[in-house]
């Protein structure tokens, strides 16, 4: 009775020490678990903290895929882009010359023939000029090594002194002048020296387009009556349905362009009485809404008066 008694509480003992032991390995575990969780928090925090993190940078990191994907896809697009302007242009001039040009020497008084011939030539001299100089023409970079030109900061892409007004440009892959933006259209930055190319080639393209669309809305209206009527009674030739299929390719085509570049042309006529670029307008109204939060009044350090401003950048007159 006695040893079964002993053998009884042996055994009790026993699995009390096994409970015991199997609550302290689950709470070593535990903690170390805890430990582990706590320190991985503090590495993520002490790498990834920043004071100046805001909602903007959130969504900038969270798009960036997207932003390297269309900044390679312009790098890659931007010669077919310039051949598309140049074939488009070049369908709009021989249309003109083929089907408009005729149909003015024959119906025209003289003054008006003259007064087309010459506008109309001088404008196409202008674009294509205007356009190849904005093209060709680089936009401007920081130099390398010392020089005179105060630096205000550091280029976080190409880890260069930056002047002040220069920005990177993704695509281009470097520090520009002056940067306005990249356009596609022309395969180029737009920034210091061409910018002055690149709003003349907008302002003359859209008076030449302008100019072909009311030359020829008359002739516009008649080729829509004449196709209109011939998919009911079919009675003109091929030759005449293309020259009014042609026409009315000018006029929509021409219209369209016009009303587009338009718009960006009196933007950047905006922006130059004011004397900022497209990237200055964003980052100056960010400042001004953060000195107006401050009670303070927000001034442009380039802005030298609007007539000022025009004459700096079509170089007709120096900053004193």
């Amino acid at each position: 009775m006695r040893k079964r008694l002993l053998q009884v509480c042996g055994t009790m003992r026993l699995m009390l020490r096994c409970c015991g032991l199997g609550r302290r390995r689950r709470s070593r575990l535990l903690h170390r678990a805890a430990t582990y969780w706590t320190y991985s928090k503090l590495c993520a925090n002490s790498l990834l903290y920043n004071s100046f993190t805001n909602s903007d940078v959130l969504l900038d990191s969270l798009f960036e895929p997207i932003y390297w994907l269309v900044d390679h896809v312009t790098r890659w697009f931007g010669v077919v882009f310039v051949v598309l302007v140049i074939v488009l242009t070049a369908t709009i001039v021989l249309i003109v010359y083929v089907c408009m040009l005729p149909v003015i020497l024959s119906t025209y008084p003289a003054g008006w023939v003259a007064w087309h011939l010459c506008y109309g030539h001088w404008n196409l001299v202008q674009i294509i000029f205007h356009y190849y100089k904005a093209v060709r023409t680089l936009p401007g970079q920081p130099t390398q090594g010392k020089s005179d030109i105060p630096m205000v900061s550091i280029c976080r892409k190409c880890i260069n002194p930056k002047p002040p007004r220069a920005h990177h440009c993704s695509i281009c892959n470097r520090c520009v002048l002056k940067m306005d933006h990249h356009c596609p259209w022309l395969n180029n930055c737009v920034g210091h020296y061409n910018h002055r190319y690149f709003f003349s080639f907008c302002l003359f393209m859209t008076l030449g387009c302008i100019y072909c669309s009311v030359s020829s809305r008359e002739m516009f209206v008649d080729a829509y009556l004449t196709i209109n009527m011939a998919t009911v009674a079919p009675t003109i030739s091929f030759r005449e349905k293309a020259f009014h299929k042609a026409i009315i390719y000018l006029w929509v085509l021409c219209s369209s362009v016009a009303l587009a570049l338009c718009g960006l042309t009196l933007w950047h006529m905006v922006l130059i009485m004011c004397g900022e670029t497209s990237i200055e307008r964003h980052i100056n109204k960010k400042e001004r809404q953060r000195q107006q939060q401050k009670g303070r009044v927000f001034r442009n350090p380039f802005h030298a008066g609007k007539l000022n401003n025009l004459k700096i950048f079509l170089g007709i007159e120096k900053r004193r």
